[in-house]
């Protein structure tokens, strides 16, 4: 995850633009300095250091020289260097890490903010590429050939080019020999280099099938030691493939990360459409899911009319592979579908600085945001580029379903809800409605629950501790549960004596429950006992009012006020805070 090191306010605009240009990155800042950000530090030096040591790429919005210094006493291995650039409005300068991808990043944060990429690495000046840093997908198999190489390209000494596999067009500016005793090969075998710098382009696609709950390990030595059986290099692999039916499939997306690669999946009528070129095509597997073959099929898929088949299934006990060879490079993104994912994030009250980083990053990632549009609003420059979709207040299940439709089609879903998604949000329709209406496309999903700061969590830290010993939350609104159901509660909360949180309090049609509610916990807890009424937490136009349970009036709330009702314990002090002793003092005694 990169970080983004600011040491002063002034540098937040930018480190918010780049946040929300680079997905799972997070912002880092000076305690005392920096309010608004993920992750605080007060020792900048240190704080560089342990980052940089943890292989974590980093953004510093400050001068060169501080990184510099910090990270200087770790330089020893280049090889093993995450990328740190020094960033400007007007100026991205990659400091170390450029062939790891410092450069790229240094070009892609330049186009973003329309300054330039001081990249000063000699073979991308040059010839504007980088040997040991190729195009996304391809492999470098041997990174400490690259610089002798390059050295004698920009001495002006003969370098050949061997291309036996893919596509090499973007080595067309490097001026190579037709024959030299320093080689550049492109192949997707597995060689012994020598002094020759090895690429592998992405040309194979690995075909893969496998039982139910089949074991990771079984599926990865299959396809590990089926490649390395057939001379053909791990690094060449682009994608692994398979039946949409198997999406969800551990063992498939366990071997897709063992290489690195993405895990793509087709339609079985996809996959019967190659039957034709099938080599081992089985009538047992047709019967069960309606195509001939799985793991040749998804591979000759992949690779297209012009692939061929080069490795035939072969078989373990549980698992099935196949190996497919491209006329060209894959560009795995528009092969088959990604499995989808459907993330169910919480945001908090709305402040930017209560949103938590794993939210953040979620949101980052989405290609697509779902929610209630004030919602989506909140997100602010965080929503920027993202497809945005919203139904009105009270559509809670058309936006579920719009969610889990748009993941279905292999989509990275945000369904945004505010607070915490488990309490009174959306987290639990998301369940009840696959629960309710089954659709294999939707049990194929991977689905993420991302916890939030919920409102009375917010209400509580604003006014004190009120919640410090045990509480309940309770809705007041009857939409959803029946109105006796909810007084039965309410009359346990005042037996048990629980600090209450109240949800849903008022809406313009109900008018009564909340005066109703009162009531009933006044039967027990003194008519003293402190309320808190916080409303738009968060927000513009924030208020946190303490009164008191007997004084409460429906006219002081609205739906956007948590009402928070301490216990008979719960005590106002001199500077207006209200907290509820949690037994402290006995104990001490």
């Amino acid at each position: 995850m990169t970080a983004i090191v600011i040491l002063s306010p002034h540098s937040l605009p930018l480190a918010r633009r780049l946040r929300a240009a680079l997905p799972g990155s997070e912002i880092h800042g000076l305690a005392g300095r920096v309010t608004e950000a993920e992750t605080s530090f007060s020792d900048t030096m240190a704080h560089l250091r342990s980052l940089f040591a943890a292989g974590r790429p980093i953004l510093g919005l400050c001068a060169a020289g501080i990184l510099i210094r910090a990270v200087a006493p770790l330089l020893d291995d280049k090889q093993a260097e995450p990328p740190v650039l020094a960033v400007t409005e007007s100026a991205v300068v990659p400091l170390l890490g450029g062939h790891h991808g410092a450069n790229a990043l240094a070009r892609r944060i330049a186009a973003l903010l329309g300054g330039i990429a001081a990249v000063t690495t000699a073979g991308e000046g040059a010839f504007g590429i980088a040997l040991d840093e190729p195009p996304t997908g391809w492999s470098v198999a041997n990174p400490a050939a690259a610089k002798p190489i390059a050295a004698a390209l920009l001495a002006g000494e003969p370098v050949a080019l061997d291309v036996s596999a893919g596509d090499a067009a973007w080595l067309g500016a490097v001026p190579f020999q037709e024959s030299a005793a320093l080689t550049v090969r492109v192949t997707d075998r597995t060689v012994v280099p020598g002094n020759d710098l090895v690429l592998h382009p992405p040309v194979l696609a690995v075909g893969v099938g496998c039982e139910r709950g089949a074991s990771p390990e079984e599926l990865a030595g299959l396809v590990c030691d089926t490649l390395a059986a057939h001379g053909l290099a791990e690094g060449s692999v682009g994608c692994i493939v398979s039946v949409d039916v198997k999406a969800d499939e551990a063992a498939v997306h366990a071997v897709a990360g063992r290489l690195g690669v993405p895990a793509r999946f087709f339609p079985a009528a996809t996959l019967e459409a190659e039957a034709p070129r099938l080599i081992t095509p089985s009538e047992v597997v047709f019967r069960e899911i309606g195509c001939h073959g799985v793991a040749e099929g998804a591979a000759l898929a992949a690779v297209g009319p012009a692939g061929r088949l080069v490795v035939a299934k072969v078989k373990s006990a549980r698992c099935t592979c196949a190996i497919a060879r491209a006329e060209g490079t894959l560009n795995a993104a528009t092969i088959g579908r990604a499995r989808g994912r459907l993330t169910v994030v919480g945001i908090g009250p709305g402040a930017e600085d209560w949103r938590t980083p794993e939210a953040t990053r979620a949101i980052a990632e989405a290609e697509d945001l779902v929610g209630y549009a004030l919602y989506l609003d909140l997100l602010g420059e965080a929503a920027a580029g993202k497809d945005r979709h919203h139904s009105a207040l009270g559509a809670e299940e058309d936006r579920v379903r719009m969610a889990l439709n748009l993941a279905a089609e292999g989509r990275r879903v945000a369904l945004v809800c505010s607070g915490d998604p488990g309490i009174y949000a959306l987290a639990t329709l998301v369940f009840e409605v696959m629960e309710r209406d089954p659709r294999p496309d939707w049990d194929r999903l991977e689905v993420v629950v991302v916890p939030g700061l919920s409102a009375m969590q917010a209400a509580a830290a604003r006014i004190g501790a009120p919640l410090n010993h045990d509480f309940c939350a309770i809705s007041l609104s009857d939409l959803l549960t029946p109105w006796p159901m909810i007084e039965r509660r309410l009359k346990a909360a005042a037996e048990a004596d629980f600090v209450v949180a109240f949800y849903n309090p008022v809406s313009q049609r109900r008018r009564d429950q909340l005066v109703k509610a009162r009531d009933i916990l006044l039967t027990g807890r003194p008519a003293a006992t402190p309320v808190v009424l916080a409303r738009n937490l968060g927000r513009p136009g924030e208020t946190v009012e303490v009164t008191s349970l007997g004084a409460l009036e429906v006219d002081q709330v609205d739906m956007l006020t948590l009402v928070l009702v301490g216990s008979s314990d719960s005590r106002i002090t001199r500077t207006g805070r209200v907290f509820t002793p949690r037994g402290y003092a006995a104990k001490l005694r």
